[in-house]
C-alpha cells in the first residue's frame, strides 16, 4: 500500500503532484531521481523488488531511495520512516548506508570531485550574476 501510494503521488503518468511539488519534496527533478534509480539498481540487486518467503513482495525501489534521500535531504531520523513507509530503522539505515556508497561509486569521477578551473570560472561567473563577488573559498558566502 505504501509502494502504491508512493507511485500515485509521484511517479506514475497523472501522479497526484506536479513536477514543480515533486522538485521542492524530493531535492530533485523526477527525471534525475529515476538515473539515480535506474544505476543504482544496476550496480546493487539490494534495490530490486524482491519477495519474502511468504511471497509478498519487499520494499519497491521507489520506497528505497525515496526513504535513503529523505534521510539525506531533511535529516530525518531511520524511526520517523517506520511511520511514514513501514520501514524498520535498521533496514532504513542499511538502505541508506547502501545508497550512500553506490553513489560514492557510481558518480564519484564525474561528481564527486574537486572543481578545475573551468568549474571555478562557471561558479565564480554565477555567483558574482547573483551580486555574491568572491564567494568561493567562503563557505557562509558573506566575504
Amino acid at each position: 500500500m505504501s509502494h502504491a501510494n508512493l507511485m500515485n503521488n509521484y511517479f506514475n503518468l497523472n501522479s497526484m503532484h506536479t513536477e514543480e511539488d515533486f522538485r521542492r519534496r524530493f531535492q530533485m527533478r523526477r527525471h534525475v531521481f529515476e538515473r539515480l534509480l535506474r544505476d543504482v539498481q544496476q550496480v546493487n540487486p539490494d534495490f530490486r523488488q524482491k519477495w519474502n518467503r511468504a511471497r509478498r513482495p519487499g520494499f519497491s525501489p521507489h520506497q528505497n531511495a525515496t526513504v535513503a534521500l529523505q534521510m539525506m535531504a531533511y535529516g530525518s531520523s531511520a524511526d520517523s520512516m517506520d511511520e511514514i513507509h513501514g520501514m524498520s530503522e535498521f533496514t532504513c539505515l542499511d538502505t541508506l548506508e547502501q545508497l550512500c556508497d553506490i553513489i560514492v561509486q557510481v558518480y564519484k569521477n564525474e561528481y564527486l570531485r574537486e572543481p578545475n578551473q573551468e568549474d571555478l570560472n562557471r561558479l565564480i561567473h554565477k555567483a558574482e550574476d547573483r551580486g555574491f563577488p568572491s564567494m568561493i573559498g567562503s563557505l557562509d558566502c558573506m566575504h
